[in-house]
């Protein structure tokens, strides 16, 4: 299975924020990601799914790693891509993602339930990121 998602940044007080999002059905705090759709390329579907889960509208700016999950006897290869938050969040609460936080680095990687986006969030170097976000 493909998926796409995205590690979503934007400007705070305190330095960079990132999204993450809550599953309300299995109780997970993730990055925002999702399958792709049929002739759907990754980039598309990480844009896609970021403002499906987030209702951010987002800017690629670069690509950030992927992550490796197997479960119900597959694998599930998921591209990510860092993005910027391209104006304001309109995120409604639904069945599948109720909450949206916007958490540093360090609070996303307590945060964040499944261990292969945390060793994504590892490897990130948040300075890197931060040369892209508006003051």
């Amino acid at each position: 299975m493909k998926a796409a998602g995205g590690l979503v940044w934007r400007s705070g007080r305190s330095g960079p924020k990132l999204a993450v999002v809550h599953r309300p059905r299995h109780g997970d705090w993730r990055l925002p990601k999702g399958k792709l759709k049929r002739g759907e390329g990754f980039s598309e579907a990480a844009r896609r799914e970021v403002a499906e889960e987030t209702g951010c509208r987002a800017r690629l700016v670069e690509f950030a790693g992927y992550a490796l999950y197997t479960g119900n006897r597959r694998l599930k290869l998921v591209l990510f891509w860092h993005m910027t938050v391209d104006g304001e969040s309109c995120f409604e609460p639904n069945d599948e993602i109720d909450r949206v936080k916007w958490l540093t680095p360090e609070a996303a990687l307590d945060r964040i339930t499944h261990p292969a986006e945390r060793r994504l969030l590892r490897s990130v170097r948040v300075a890197q990121v931060a040369r892209h976000l508006p003051p």
